[in-house]
């Protein structure tokens, strides 16, 4: 089916999640590949369960400091361009005749950013998101919740908007991490009206779960102040023994992405280094060896193969692994 748009329409599928006690998950996407292993993930899994339009949600960030998702998304470099590739790739996929037609997908806008994306607010049909997450958290909370409010105001009406009450850091920053208070969320949820809150619970961006200590007991006095209505960032450096439980928490939404990238790769490095002679020939494979950056596993004998060398082949190994990894996440959730 086409993409799932307009307010209703998204919150109804919130709503059929919460009595479901499943939590959403948004996998965060930069190219076609995590795009697509997203997809096809959520409908291997929804052939599993008989449930052929089971929701899922597909995300992108623009403008955020952090990571300019649809930058990368194509090699210009060009923010707008690669967002405008992301959607036309979701709207092809999500269209007649695609094997993921009757997945309900939502399209999520991530951390759009109060200052840097002034012009693209003005400009965008943002009805064409299912939601947007409108991300002022990086000023004091006065003016904070005065931004979201006002553009809640302004957009509200039309899609669902998630809200960032406070600032969601990395790991390599070495700041200390200022956690969410249950008033300060109580307050920033009933002064601006989002539909969801993202509120720090520990968790870091790009961050192991050796890095931090997520507060599950912080997000139920949450839930206990303004209802199951947070959005967990960070979802990639909490550990699988608590990323189970979170719906019982009073998380509705979990983001994740850098699982995608940081899990997939190794396998891909796996591959290389095992077929080494096939990707660069023998030649050459023999002599990183010689220098120490081949092990006696690595095979530096085979002919070069353009199966083993092609772009396509990479991409298939990190596209499986994505795969992989986006099951895994919809296990813990989808029960």
């Amino acid at each position: 089916m086409p993409l799932i748009l307009g307010r209703e329409n998204v919150l109804s599928i919130y709503r059929d999640a919460a009595q479901r006690g499943w939590v959403l998950p948004a996998f965060n996407a930069e190219n076609l590949t995590t795009t697509e292993a997203i997809l096809a993930a959520a409908r291997e899994l929804a052939a599993a369960r008989h449930e052929p339009d089971l929701p899922i949600i597909v995300g992108i960030t623009r403008t955020y400091d952090h990571r300019s998702q649809s930058a990368f998304y194509t090699h210009t470099r060009d923010a707008q361009l690669g967002l405008d590739l992301f959607m036309a790739d979701l709207r092809v996929l999500t269209g007649p005749g695609s094997p993921f037609a009757d997945l309900r997908v939502m399209v999520h806008l991530d951390h759009i950013q109060w200052r840097d994306d002034l012009d693209f607010l003005e400009s965008a049909d943002l009805g064409a998101f299912s939601s947007i997450m409108y991300d002022a958290s990086t000023l004091p909370l006065d003016e904070n919740i005065a931004r979201t409010r006002a553009f809640m105001k302004q957009h509200g009406g039309k899609l669902m908007v998630e809200g960032a009450c406070d600032e969601i850091g990395e790991a390599s920053e070495g700041q200390p991490i200022k956690l969410t208070s249950p008033d300060m969320a109580d307050r920033y949820a009933r002064e601006t009206g989002v539909d969801v809150i993202v509120a720090n619970l520990g968790t870091e961006h790009r961050a192991g779960a050796a890095d931090l200590k997520y507060h599950g007991d912080l997000a139920r006095d949450i839930r206990a102040r303004i209802g199951p209505r947070i959005c967990l960032h960070g979802t990639s450096s909490v550990p699988p023994g608590q990323v189970r439980g979170l719906f019982n928490d009073g998380v509705c939404k979990v983001n994740i992405w850098t699982a995608l990238e940081r899990d997939s790769a190794p396998a891909l490095l796996r591959d290389q280094l095992q077929n080494a002679a096939r990707v660069v020939g023998p030649k050459r494979a023999a002599a990183w060896q010689a220098e120490g950056l081949l092990g006696p596993a690595a095979d530096v004998r085979g002919g070069v193969s353009l199966a083993h060398y092609s772009t396509t082949r990479r991409q298939e190994i990190i596209f499986g692994e994505m795969k992989r990894i986006v099951t895994e996440f919809l296990n813990l959730w989808y029960v």
